[in-house]
Parts: C-alpha cells; sequence; structure tokens
C-alpha cells in the first residue's frame, strides 16, 4: 500500500506538469491561430488597399490620357480661332477700304437714277421722286450701316428695272396748262404713257422727243379701256393697237472722204 502511495506520489507531479504543458500548448496553438487570422486579415486588407491603389492609379492615368487629349484638341481649337481673329481683322481692313470706295460710288448712282427719272416717261412723279430724297436722307445718317445703304440702293434699281417689264394703270391728276382733271393713266413698259379722259372721249400719249402731252385719235378709245382692263386683271391679257414712237435712225458720222 505504501509502495503504491510513493507511486501516486511520484506520478501526480508528472501528470500534473504533463497536462500544463499540454494546456499551454493549446495555448500556445490558440495563440498561433488568432495571430494567423490576425495575418490573413491584414494580407486581405491589405490586399484591398493595393487593389483599390492599383484602380485609382488606372483611373489618374486614364484621366491623365483625357487631359493629354482635352489639351491637344483645346490647343487645336486657340490655334484655329486665333486663325480667323486675324482673318477677321483682314476682312476688317479690307471692309474699311471698301467702304471708302463704296461710300462715292453709291452716291454717284444716286446721281444717275435721279438723272434717269428726271428723262423718263413722267408716270408716278411724286412716289419716285419720294424714293430719290429718302435714298438722298438715308446716305446722310451715320447710324444706317453701309450695307443697308447699298442695299436699299439697289433695290430702287430694281423697283425702276421692273416698271420697263410691267403694264399699269392707275387714275391720277393731269396738268395741263392751268388746268388740273382727273384721268386715268396706261403706262406699257417704258415704251409709251397713255391717258385717257373719265368720260372716254379723248385720249393722249407722251411725246418724249417733244417733252409733252399729244392727243391720241378716237379710234384708240376702244383700245385703250381694253388695255385698262387687262392692267387692272379684269380681262385676260390680248394683243394691243396702240401706236409706237417711230424708230429714229441713227445719225452717220461726217467725216472727209478718203
Amino acid at each position: 500500500m505504501r509502495a503504491v502511495l510513493i507511486l501516486l506520489a511520484v506520478m501526480l507531479p508528472a501528470a500534473v506538469s504533463a497536462q500544463n504543458a499540454t494546456e499551454r500548448a493549446l495555448d500556445e496553438s490558440e495563440a498561433m491561430v488568432r495571430d494567423a487570422q490576425g495575418s490573413q486579415q491584414r494580407i486581405e486588407q491589405l490586399d484591398d488597399a493595393t487593389r483599390e491603389a492599383l484602380l485609382r492609379y488606372r483611373q489618374a492615368v486614364q484621366q491623365r490620357e483625357q487631359l493629354g487629349e482635352y489639351n491637344t484638341r483645346l490647343a487645336d481649337m486657340v490655334a484655329a480661332q486665333q486663325a480667323e481673329l486675324e482673318s477677321l481683322e483682314t476682312q476688317l481692313n479690307s471692309i474699311e477700304d471698301t467702304q471708302r470706295e463704296l461710300l462715292p460710288l453709291m452716291q454717284r448712282m444716286l446721281d444717275s437714277l435721279e438723272q434717269f427719272v428726271a428723262l423718263d416717261l413722267p408716270f408716278l412723279p411724286e412716289e419716285r421722286a419720294e424714293r430719290i430724297d429718302q435714298l438722298r436722307d438715308l446716305m446722310l445718317r451715320s447710324d444706317v450701316s453701309v450695307a443697308e445703304k447699298y442695299r436699299r440702293l439697289v433695290e430702287a434699281y430694281q423697283i425702276e428695272s421692273d416698271y420697263g417689264r410691267t403694264l399699269e394703270a392707275w387714275r391720277g391728276s393731269l396738268e395741263q396748262g392751268d388746268s388740273v382733271r382727273v384721268v386715268d393713266y396706261l403706262r406699257l413698259g417704258r415704251v409709251m404713257f397713255f391717258y385717257q379722259s373719265l368720260d372716254g372721249r379723248e385720249q393722249g400719249y407722251w411725246d418724249a422727243q417733244n417733252q409733252a402731252w399729244t392727243a391720241l385719235h378716237n379710234e384708240y378709245r376702244r383700245t385703250m379701256e381694253q388695255g385698262m382692263r387687262v392692267a387692272r386683271q379684269q380681262q385676260t391679257p390680248a394683243m394691243l393697237r396702240l401706236p409706237l414712237p417711230p424708230i429714229t435712225e441713227p445719225q452717220s458720222q461726217q467725216g472727209s472722204q478718203p
């Protein structure tokens, strides 16, 4: 019995020591597992940070390329705008030179138009004179561009040109000497200019050579009335038998015979 007790006394510390060693080993193993888990978490965190850094790097590279392309296009736009500014400056200088040349030309055109109206058949005198007066006032205005002045002048020329291709009839006053009366006018382009009294008993034409009204034979009465209706679009166009101005032969140049 005593021997057993002695054996137990000897084995008990050894068992306790072994148990303690096992527990320490388990503790160390758990600590190692915890360290491994922490290391794995740190590795995963580092891996996430690396991927995020790589993503930011790629985005930065892409943004740099986009900015480089944008800067290139911006430089091209600046160069194009600079070239356009230089072109506009050249055009402005050219416009100033053109305006200096155009203003005297327009004044000569207006003088020629006024002279032409004065020598033309005397139809619509008030309207045509007023148009020329308005143009003269327009030429003196500084708040109107040269382009607008030129446009209005060309428009007046166009109106006068259209008179030569139209048939027109209207009612107006006729001055002959000291008397003034209302008559019907008929204009055949710029070829002939007629009048007829309201009762149809008298008609006449403008004699451009003598610058005076000349009576027209009564046989043209119905033709005149027909022409009035055609001009007023009250009748379909028809051939009108009306007198025309005589065609004058140009005089041959005189000179010594060889």
